[in-house]
This record gives C-alpha cells, sequence and structure tokens, in this order.
C-alpha cells in the first residue's frame, strides 16, 4: 500500500432521516449565507452571530464532532522538556552581551568580537545588547543546549542572530517578564559551506518555550529555520520576515504559544525534498494569528490539527482573488500535501485561494470555521470528508469541492458564487473556473457526493449540490437556495443519483 493510499480517508457514513428544502429564492439557505447558524425548524440559535467574533456553540461543537482521527504517530510529538521550558538560575553560565563583544567566565564560551560561541552541553543565559554580532552553538551532536533569552538584543546586518551549527538539540527559552529581540539586515554570508538564511538557523531540532516574549525581524530570509524538527511550545513570538515565517524541513510542532507571524512567502511551512515521510505539521495548541503572502500553514506531506486559535489572512485575502492572473504564489490557508485533517481548533480564515487545501485527502472532524476565499473553502483533489464541527464559507467561489465529498455531520452554511458542494467539476463545468484555472483532481469523472448527516444550508450562484458522478443521500438536512437558469439548479447529477430514508 502506497503512502497515498495509507492516507486516504474512509468516507462511510451513519444512516439517518433526511430532510430536504429546495428554493430558488429567498429561505433557510440565504439566512445561512449570512452567517446565521440555524436549527432545523429554521430558527436563529442564540450566540450564532456573523463576523469577527467567535460563535458560543462550543457544547455543541463538541457534540457535532465525530471521534479524532490521526494521520501520524501523535503520541511522542513533546517531549516533557519540550512543553516545561523551566531553568535553574543558579545552574545558568551567564552570558553578558555589550554591544560589540560579550563577557562570560565559563570555559564553555568564547568570545571573538561579536561573535559568542557555546561549546557545551549546558544551560546558557544571555542578556544586554549585541550590534553586528551573533551567537553559535558549536556543541557535539550528542549535547543538549538551552539558550535562556532574558532581555537579550541581537542584530546582524549580513547573518542570523543565532546559527546552530552543531548538537543533538537546542532549547530556546524565553523568559518570564523579558521581551527579547533578534534581527536581521538584509543580507547572509555563508559560514563553515552553509547558506544562512535565518535569524534563526539550525542544523538540528530547535524548540522554542517559555513564557516570555521575543521579537525576530529578517528584512531578508526567513524567521526561524531548522534542517530538522522545529517545536513551539510556549512564549510570545512577533515574526515579522521577508521568506517564511516558522520553516522546519522535517516537520513544524506546535503545542502553545502565542504566535504573530508577518510573512513575504508562507507563515509555517515544512517541505522535505526526499523523505516523503517527514515535512509535515501538527498542531495541538497555540494561538496563531498569520498575515502572509504565500500559504498561512504548508506541509509538504501531512498537515493535522487537534486545537488552537487561528486567524490566518493569505495573500492579501479574499477581497485580492481578482487581482490574481493564474500565475501567481500559492495563497491558500491551511495547505497539505498528502493529507489534511481538523479534529479541533476555533478559525477565522480570510484567503486569496483556497482556505482549506490538500493535495490529496481532507477531513473535517471537528472545531469552528469562519471562511471568506476567493477560490473554494474546503478543496481536496482526492476526498473530502466533513464528519463534525461548525463551517461558515461567509464568500467563495465554490463551498466544498472533491473527487468524492462525504457529509456525516457538522452544521455547514455555504454563500458560493458558483457551486456550494461540488465533485470533480460537474457537467457544467463548475470548479473549472474563477480566478485560479482549473483544479486538478486524482479520480479522474469517477467521482461523488454522499450526504448521510449533518445540517448544510447551501446559497448558491451555480447549482446547490454538483456532482459529475453519482449523488446518494441517506440521511441529514439539506436547505438549498439559488438560480433555476444557465444550466444550474438545486441538484445536479451526472450518474446515479439515489435518496433514502
Amino acid at each position: 500500500m502506497d503512502k497515498k493510499q495509507r492516507c486516504r480517508i474512509c468516507l462511510s457514513a451513519v444512516i439517518a432521516g433526511l430532510i430536504i428544502i429546495l428554493s430558488s429564492s429567498c429561505g433557510y439557505a440565504a439566512d445561512a449565507a449570512e452567517g446565521k447558524a440555524l436549527d432545523s425548524a429554521g430558527k436563529e440559535e442564540d450566540g450564532a452571530e456573523s463576523g469577527g467574533e467567535s460563535w458560543n456553540h462550543q457544547e455543541e461543537i463538541v457534540a457535532a464532532g465525530a471521534d479524532a482521527v490521526n494521520v501520524m504517530d501523535v503520541s511522542g510529538m513533546f517531549t516533557d522538556r519540550d512543553l516545561r521550558g523551566d531553568y535553574d538560575p543558579a545552574d545558568c553560565v551567564q552570558i553578558e552581551l555589550s554591544e560589540d563583544s560579550a563577557r562570560c567566565s565559563s570555559d564553555a564560551v568564547a568570545i571573538s568580537g561579536s561573535t559568542v560561541v557555546i561549546m557545551k552541553e549546558g544551560v546558557y543565559q544571555l542578556s544586554g545588547t549585541l550590534k553586528e554580532g551573533m551567537v553559535v552553538v558549536d556543541a557535539p551532536d550528542t549535547a543538549k543546549v538551552q539558550l535562556v533569552l532574558a532581555g537579550a538584543v541581537i542584530s546582524n546586518s549580513s547573518n542570523g542572530a543565532i546559527y546552530v551549527k552543531s548538537a543533538d538539540k537546542v532549547f530556546i527559552t524565553l523568559a518570564e517578564e523579558t521581551v527579547s529581540s533578534l534581527s536581521n539586515g538584509g543580507g547572509y554570508v555563508p559560514m563553515d559551506g552553509n547558506n544562512i538564511d535565518g535569524v534563526i538557523f539550525a542544523k538540528c531540532d530547535v524548540t522554542i518555550n517559555g513564557k516570555g516574549s521575543v521579537e525576530i525581524t529578517a528584512k531578508e530570509g526567513h524567521g526561524i529555520v531548522t534542517k530538522d524538527d522545529l517545536k513551539v511550545t510556549g512564549g510570545s513570538l512577533a515574526i515579522t520576515a521577508a521568506g517564511h515565517g516558522l520553516s522546519g524541513k522535517d516537520s513544524v510542532r506546535i503545542a502553545g504559544g502565542a504566535l504573530s507571524i508577518v510573512s513575504g512567502k508562507d507563515g509555517i511551512h515544512s517541505e522535505h525534498d526526499t523523505d516523503e515521510e517527514k515535512g509535515y505539521v501538527y498542531i495541538s495548541g497555540g494561538s496563531l494569528t498569520i498575515a502572509s503572502e504565500g500559504d498561512g500553514i504548508s506541509a509538504g506531506s501531512l498537515l493535522q490539527v487537534d486545537g488552537g486559535s487561528f486567524a490566518v489572512t493569505a495573500g492579501g485575502g479574499c477581497a485580492m482573488a481578482s487581482e490574481n492572473d493564474g500565475d501567481t504564489v500559492s495563497a491558500k490557508g491551511i495547505k497539505g500535501g498528502s493529507a489534511v485533517v481538523i479534529n479541533g481548533g476555533a478559525f477565522v480564515l480570510d484567503t486569496q485561494d483556497d482556505a482549506l487545501h490538500s493535495n490529496d485527502s481532507l477531513m473535517v472532524n471537528g472545531g469552528e470555521f469562519q471562511i471568506a476565499t476567493g477560490d473554494d473553502g474546503i478543496h481536496g483533489d482526492g476526498e473530502v470528508a466533513v464528519a463534525g464541527g461548525y463551517v461558515e464559507i461567509s464568500q467563495c467561489y465554490e463551498g466544498i469541492e472533491g473527487n468524492d465529498v462525504a457529509v456525516s455531520g457538522g452544521r455547514i452554511g455555504i454563500n458560493a458564487s458558483d457551486d456550494g458542494i461540488n465533485a470533480a467539476g460537474g457537467r457544467d463545468g463548475s470548479g473549472f473556473g474563477g480566478f485560479f484555472g482549473r483544479d486538478s483532481f486524482g479520480g479522474g469523472t469517477d467521482s461523488s457526493i454522499l450526504i448521510s448527516g449533518g445540517i448544510i444550508n447551501v446559497n448558491a450562484g451555480g447549482d446547490g449540490v454538483d456532482s459529475n458522478g453519482s449523488f446518494t443521500v441517506t440521511g441529514g438536512e439539506l436547505y438549498i437556495s439559488g438560480p433555476t437558469s444557465s444550466m444550474n439548479g438545486a441538484l445536479d447529477c451526472d450518474g446515479e443519483a439515489r435518496i433514502t430514508g
């Protein structure tokens, strides 16, 4: 079984009763399009609001969610030391930065001008200001080194501020009630045969933790780069980068902290060019605010979110979709190469391109989503499954699109300029237009839509539900409002259509 087959999502669903209401004018779907979550009688629920404020449906979100799905082994994602972010000040080697030099009494630290080199395993606390300088970790490849940033200010116009040349793992701990600052002024000079391209650049695993704050500015290159695993479990990070905000070649893993990222490329990026098991992103907590010119969060292989709070604006947001010429950088909200699974979290996504996107399988298993996009709200080139949660797509070209689409739970509101739910384009060419051109699907024309549960409200400029293959309904509630002209209808199916229950 190849990797794509292993990652494909099961589209089986529970058989339930069925309510379908089809309309060519106003009604339940129109209400849903205004951001109002509705009960089965069409009445507005208390606390359901449109706009930037989170819906007050936490108990119902939990009830509407299905069992969590793992596309990766999450049991060993974070060690106890990753999560703790603590240290004993009495055990720290003190490094006092002093403008163009530094002071330290330990023989584990070598200082040459404005370059500080740490050579042994241990805990090192940095404070003060270092101009046109760099902190280098050059320890044995078995060493674990902890850098405690306690009001450290390090700037370098021609290179990174922290360079990890050699170690087993480096912890960068942000000391409580302190604010540190790391910056690059616009250039990088190669060192030791390495093309350093980040304010923090490491050739080993790096964990950011603690309870303090750090500001990272990269006028050129990326904010934080590792050639192995990059983890964030605590602290407050404000990153402004010409390139990616966070970049981990093997993986990026986030369990906590408050991250604010403004990036010229992807906000969070993981990609491995030779090992298909790597290049993944896993997020289980934290607060992330991302404004990216590229994708908000991008994984070359797998992407799984189990929790956290997300506010992502990609490519300038949905308002910039009309400026897209079809040949620009990817500007999606949350993207995975082989599979995307969302088990929980609160999401506000404003994207030029797709809000949620997978090059293969995608599952929404829970969570709360407010989506405005210039292209598709939820898109998978292979299977797309929605099993739980609240999804409100206030603006999109197509609402939910995949080669095969299955909805078995949750509450979904869609306001689409074209089709509400679409399987592989449909007979009228839907999914092949918009500002982003023709979509690619892995399954050819053997496509399907299966609705077995959930409450779905659709207000569509095209077809309400459009399948290029089969269309099956065994349960749930479906409210559709849309036009009855230009080959558009409430339900459109090229293959076999079956409605039971």
